[in-house]
């Protein structure tokens, strides 16, 4: 199949033995599959968890950097419609994935002189499309378990930041999508949340503001609880909303940000 890849925990190719063979558990301990689960958050999300005691499947080009015997990953570029859907149903075919968190995105920051349809269309492909193609692709299973739960994972540059048209139209996009489906979904045991992260130390944020830098000075000073937030901050939320506990929360957005939804700070 082009454009996917799938691997077991050990790193060795299944791809012949899992196109034959379902996974089977419980309902409420079924699979989790996290996207852009290669780094940062999403790397922290898939750890909890594997704490917890789920299964998950990493789903992105690059392979996971932990390892674990519950870890699967599958390989595919989510901006890719056509290998986006056909990772989705290959796992759809194996996995019962009851628990989706949707963290793959794509910034192209630039003013608005700078953006271009290629930006737009990229950013849309992975940060709205992709996430689309997966609720497609999962929720047929979670509706027949009567029980689901998808989070989406947005930024609080939704509310405004310079640089970031195509980010944050995306970002917000997710929302809606959000507010929509989990009125769909939600008879059917599904709930459907969104977390909306503030500066987090990943390393893509710790590459633009160095640690001990005055521009990463500049951001911690105009964050309300002065101090950037971590992976875990954010992985902890997810978890949370993951949890089968937590079947009376949906449609919501939640701000993981340090005050700055509210101050409307944050820095560039």
């Amino acid at each position: 199949m082009k454009g996917c890849h799938v691997s077991g925990g050990d790193g060795a190719d299944t791809r012949g033995e899992n196109l034959h063979e379902r996974v089977e558990v419980s309902v409420e301990a079924g699979v989790a599959v996290v996207t852009g689960a290669s780094s940062g958050i999403g790397e922290e999300i898939a750890r909890h968890l594997l704490a917890r005691g789920r299964t998950v499947v990493a789903l992105q080009r690059r392979a996971p950097r932990i390892s674990h015997a519950r870890l699967h990953h599958v390989s595919a570029d989510l901006a890719d419609a056509r290998a986006a859907q056909a990772a989705a149903a290959e796992i759809a075919a194996v996995y019962p994935v009851r628990y989706l968190v949707n963290n793959a995105g794509a910034n192209r920051p630039g003013l608005l002189e700078q953006v271009t349809l290629e930006d737009l269309d990229y950013g849309h492909a992975l940060n709205v499309r992709a996430a689309v193609i997966l609720i497609k692709a999962f929720a047929p299973g979670m509706r027949e378990a009567k029980f689901g739960r998808i989070v989406n994972i947005s930024s609080r540059a939704i509310l405004g930041k310079t640089q970031r048209t195509v980010y944050a139209a995306g970002k917000a996009a997710l929302v809606g999508i959000t507010r929509t489906l989990c009125l769909e979904l939600g008879a059917d045991g599904i709930t459907i949340n969104v977390i909306a992260p503030g500066p987090v130390a990943t390393e893509l944020f710790d590459n633009g503001h160095p640690i001990g830098s005055a521009k990463r000075q500049t951001v911690i000073d105009s964050i309300p609880v002065k101090r950037v937030g971590t992976p875990d901050d954010i992985a902890r939320v997810a978890g949370f909303l993951l949890e089968p506990d937590s079947g009376y929360i949906t449609g919501q957005t939640l701000f993981v940000c340090g005050g700055t939804s509210v101050s409307g700070t944050g820095g560039a």
